[in-house]
């Protein structure tokens, strides 16, 4: 796919981040030396993030959803391909460049636990990366840190500063861990599976304090998720992973309204429905497992599973990604031309 085509597309804001042909594979060894091959956690990704708006990334464990937040986030190196983060080639950064990177993009984990260091308390967990980014003066450290506090809504301040992380609720911990990817005024922030950890009845309240957040700072916003029940409600546009692939993406009332690829419309239908008279029966999505990252299927990655699959092409040629009404972009031979399933 042109990644300026996606751009233009996608509206009139600044573009953030990009990908172009994005791929982030692992050599996988045997007996510490033996190479078996690559697990090809992302193959071939490209898209556009404007500035302000929330998108999510969407799919089954093991799509390449992590791996590729966490490729954005410079944890992981491409193995081929770009990103590009306001108008810089990360492959081009030196370490005094990631450091600056990394201000820039704030991580909210999916554990808040473990993502919290036990022996530190509150105050030093958020002093940590104005530390590390050479805030050096206390009172304005201890100013921020309240600000932070008071943000996401930590109060009263003076209560919860001296605290350690087990001392914490899980929806507190997971407001300390927000509190601290927004401390330095990223420009990004993507947040990976960030309430999937929580209680139901918390999970409300953190995903509208990201929302709120999001829309006060006018940050871009990457939410990371398995579940679809919750992204209407929270992002702008949508982008199903499936075997490491983008293999459709659209605004979140076309996708949800009109879904187009065939796993697509699964992942809708696996949707927990309340319905009692539904109790009974389990929906998943058909076909048994997604296929190994090691050796993905030729031609359509999801044809193994799907129902509608054409016969002689779907599992030997691999679908162009079709563009059609409204910037909705799918990669199936079902809509090849512009026709529907």
């Amino acid at each position: 796919m042109n990644v300026q085509a996606s751009v233009t597309q996608a509206g009139a804001r600044e573009v953030v981040l990009s990908a172009e042909d994005l791929h982030t594979w692992f050599e996988l060894k045997r007996w510490g030396m033996l190479r078996i091959g690559h697990v090809r956690a992302v193959d071939g990704v490209d898209f556009a993030l404007e500035r302000g708006e929330t998108v999510a990334f969407v799919g089954e464990s093991g799509c390449g959803k992590s791996s590729l937040a966490r490729t954005l986030l410079g944890l992981h190196k491409p193995t081929r391909g770009r990103v590009i983060f306001e108008g810089q080639d990360l492959g081009a950064l030196d370490a005094a460049g990631w450091r600056a990177h990394r201000a820039r993009v704030g991580y909210v984990q999916q554990d808040p636990y473990g993502a919290l260091a036990p022996f530190m308390d509150v105050r030093r967990i958020l002093a940590e990366p104005l530390i590390v980014n050479g805030v050096n003066d206390a009172a304005e450290r201890d100013r921020r840190i309240r600000a932070a506090l008071e943000e996401v809504r930590l109060l009263p301040v003076e209560e919860f500063l001296g605290k350690f992380p087990h001392m914490l609720s899980g929806g507190q911990q997971q407001r300390v861990v927000i509190a601290r990817a927004l401390i330095l005024a990223p420009t990004l922030v993507i947040a990976d599976e960030p309430v999937s950890m929580l209680d139901a009845s918390v999970r409300v309240e953190i995903l509208r304090l990201l929302r709120d957040l999001q829309r006060a700072r006018n940050l871009t916003l990457a939410f990371i998720t398995h579940d679809l029940s919750t992204v209407r409600y929270f992002a702008e546009r949508i982008f199903v992973m499936y075997a490491g692939r983008i293999i459709e993406q659209a605004s979140v009332d076309a996708l949800l309204d009109t879904p187009l690829h065939p796993y697509t419309r699964a992942l809708l239908a696996a949707i927990p429905d309340p319905d009692p008279d539904n109790a009974t029966h389990y929906k998943e999505i058909p076909g048994g497992e997604p296929p190994s990252l090691l050796s993905p299927p030729p031609g359509c990655r999801f044809h193994p599973r799907c129902p509608v699959a054409i016969a002689g092409r779907c599992e030997r040629e691999d679908p162009p990604e079709t563009t059609l009404a409204d910037g909705h972009r799918v990669a199936c031979w079902l809509h090849v031309g512009g026709e529907g399933a």
